[in-house]
């Protein structure tokens, strides 16, 4: 299971919270990327109409790889290869199965040489599970974000930022919403860019796909339909390649999807094993933290620029396999650092699962002239 959503939290390290609302969050470029479709200003949509419009075209695209939506049994096998240079774990070739039935449940399965291996089963509203590891490596909650839920859920963005521009990406146009849970500032000026605080979904109106996803600048998943499986009126992309830094990390492959008749019931019964664990960690939504680092030069007009670190924080609170989108840039591994030295502790709800997120803890550093 993943749930949508993103949490925004403003942070602040040698800087007031009054003084970010007063233009601490300047408009910094964002990463020289083929992949970054926002270059130019961004149409605010303010109208009913128009973000009804937005919305729209929004729920079209969530639809397409909404399987489950469908109400028929399915098994999908996909495949996916991992390059990430060791900044994070299980590198190598990865599989994952999925066998979902509306009478009986869901159940997935991935595994790697590493090894590594996990099962989870969803059935009579119980998450179940096992696997070898202490967390769901980043690149498996990844792939399963990727083919499953890329865009935010209608009622996560109901009362969202949105701006809009369009572009076109091979040939193709598009049109790229920019989504965000923080107004911006007129105070600061209107940015001329996409914000760092916004998530991109760029979609081709005409077939209501998703071509592009970008939960924040400098990471991509680029969509490719050609020859894609579909099924029940969803067509599931053949090919989503996810970029770090202009770099390839992950190559995911939709190898096969097709209907069941009818699921074996044993699929959806937990072991006596995976009772005994209790409720198995479920993967929720992103978290988004901001922080400045203001090295006293904001009234005096220094440079500003951000490195974002990616991780995910486990059911303890512990941040894991984080690493910076922006690795060339000087400070990249005081960025590090300092997320590391973040407390991501959250006060368990009784009754509720555990849960894993990915966090984005965005950092902008101000320096003097």
């Amino acid at each position: 299971m993943v749930l949508k959503g993103i949490l925004w939290l403003i942070a602040a390290a040698g800087l007031s919270l009054s003084a970010l609302g007063q233009g601490a969050l300047r408009p910094v470029p964002l990463p020289d990327d083929p992949l970054e479709m926002v270059k130019g200003p961004g149409l605010e949509v303010k109208t009913p109409a128009n973000r009804a419009a937005v919305l729209k075209l929004l729920n079209r695209a969530r639809e397409s790889y909404a399987l489950r939506s469908s109400g028929q049994a399915y098994d999908l096998k996909v495949t996916f290869t991992v390059t990430s240079g060791g900044q994070t774990e299980f590198d190598g070739a990865w599989q994952m199965e999925d066998v979902f039935d509306p009478k009986q449940g869901l159940r997935w399965t991935a595994k790697t040489s590493a090894p590594y291996a996990i099962t989870r089963i969803y059935s009579n509203e119980k998450l179940y599970g096992e696997e070898t590891a202490t967390h769901i490596p980043l690149r498996l909650q990844e792939a399963r974000a990727a083919l499953f839920d890329p865009i935010p859920s209608a009622k996560n963005i109901a009362r969202a930022s949105i701006r809009i521009s369009t572009t076109a990406l091979k040939g193709a146009k598009l049109t790229c919403v920019l989504l965000s849970s923080i107004a911006e500032k007129k105070a600061a000026g209107a940015t001329p860019w996409r914000r760092w605080d916004e998530t991109e979904e760029c979609i081709d109106p005409q077939s209501g796909l998703l071509r592009t996803h970008s939960q924040v600048p400098g990471r991509y998943y680029s969509y490719s339909y050609a020859n894609g499986p579909q099924f029940a009126g969803h067509l599931m992309p053949r090919k989503v390649t996810v970029t770090e830094a202009g770099q390839t990390v992950t190559k995911i492959s939709v190898d096969n999807l097709t209907e069941l008749p009818g699921a074996d019931p044993s699929l959806f019964v937990p072991t006596e094993e995976m009772k005994a664990r209790g409720r198995a960690t479920a993967m929720t939504g992103a978290q988004k933290i901001f922080r400045v680092f203001d090295r006293g030069a904001s009234a005096t007009g220094g440079a500003a620029h951000v490195v974002c670190v990616f991780g995910v924080v486990t059911p303890s609170g512990q941040l894991v396999e984080a690493h910076s989108l922006q690795p060339s840039d000087p400070n990249s591994q005081a960025a590090l650092d300092a997320a590391k030295q973040m407390s991501f502790s959250q006060p368990s709800v009784p009754g509720d699962y555990p849960q894993q997120h990915f966090v984005f803890v965005i950092e902008q550093f101000v320096s003097s002239p």
